[in-house]
């Protein structure tokens, strides 16, 4: 099934071709510059407004919408054709309104921490799935007479396995939505094929690699994709996309209370930063609870030496503050609703 927000342009004149040319000028301005439903697209006719309900339907099924932070974070579960559902996170901050986007269906990633990857993968996400998230975000923005200004690839699912997807929504978003390319991050766990497909495309968005560990061995047990891209790989990629982009690579970095907050874990970390600098920043996340890793976050005190630790031996290093954790919106706890496997830690 097509859906609105699948089709470019030129396929939308398809759609209009018994139309007056101009109108596809009216259609496209107004799902993507007035974010509207055909229906309130009121410069085109009522019966090309009924047609186009009916032809170029919605992606996304709401199924429910939380809130949290006093209104600056809004959840978002989605169900899509097939009974599949996704979750979107809009959130608020003074100086930006920023979308986290999924791009599949659970995640085939497998990092235990993490409770997407601990739900298994479904499906990828269409050009239009992935659109519609952030459209329909921005109606809520606008709701709150904020515009949404940033866009990450941090939701539900591994953005690089799906990246003719992720690349053309981006191209999308920037075109037709009007976001800079460096206010749009796309992560990865470490896919270091996309990462070099990423460097040869034409847009300089922000790269951010969920790293967790800086060296093989505890990287193996964390994120099981380093077994087939190891960190030299991985930083030998980061290095090659910095040196195409100029454009700071992030290191997200989830605190795990015994496992990777020691102060040889920083000391590691910040050799493997000084490698990118003054380009590469990590971002310490405390581990965000899931029902599937038993394991606990690391108390903020113990954050925060771990990042004056970073930022002595030459790392550039921020807290990250959590956000929409009471509603499971936080990093690492999206899973849609779905059951998550109980097991011990991998």
């Amino acid at each position: 099934m097509t859906t609105r927000y699948d089709l470019p342009r030129d396929e939308l004149a398809g759609v209009l071709d018994s139309e007056p040319r101009y109108r596809l000028d009216q259609v496209w301005d107004g799902l993507y510059t007035q974010l509207a439903d055909p229906a309130d697209i009121t410069n085109l006719p009522k019966a090309l407004r009924t047609r186009l309900d009916a032809e170029l339907p919605t992606a996304l099924t709401a199924v429910t919408e939380s809130v949290s932070d006093r209104g600056d974070t809004v959840k978002f579960l989605w169900e899509l054709e097939g009974g599949s559902r996704i979750e979107t996170v809009l959130m608020l901050y003074a100086d930006r309104a920023t979308v986290c986007v999924s791009s599949q269906a659970g995640c085939a990633m497998a990092c235990g921490f993490c409770a997407t990857g601990q739900a298994g993968f479904t499906r990828h996400l269409t050009v239009g799935e992935i659109v519609e998230q952030v459209v329909r975000a921005s109606q809520r923005a606008r709701q709150l007479d904020r515009r949404v200004s940033n866009i990450v690839f941090m939701g539900m699912g591994e953005p690089m396995a799906n990246l003719d997807a992720v690349w053309t929504a981006t191209e999308r978003f920037h075109g037709d939505l009007g976001l800079s390319a460096r206010h749009i991050t796309i992560s990865t766990v470490g896919i270091v094929p996309g990462i070099r497909s990423l460097t040869d495309r034409a847009l300089p968005v922000n790269l951010a690699v969920s790293l967790h560990a800086a060296n093989d061995a505890l990287r193996n047990e964390l994120v099981p994709i380093n077994k087939r891209y190891p960190i030299a790989d991985l930083m030998d990629a980061c290095e090659d996309y910095l040196d195409a982009k100029h454009r700071r690579v992030s290191f997200e970095w989830a605190m795990i209370d015994g496992v990777n907050d020691r102060d040889s874990d920083a000391r590691e970390l910040a050799t493997l930063c000084r490698r990118l600098s003054p380009h590469a920043h990590v971002n310490l996340i405390p581990l965000n609870p899931t029902p599937g890793y038993p394991t606990t976050g690391t108390p903020l005190r113990r954050v925060e030496a771990f990042r004056d630790l970073l930022e002595s031996h030459g790392a550039n290093a921020t807290v990250r503050r959590n956000r929409g954790t009471d509603i499971d919106a936080a990093c690492g706890q999206l899973a849609a609703g779905q059951p998550v496997t109980l097991g011990r830690r991998r």
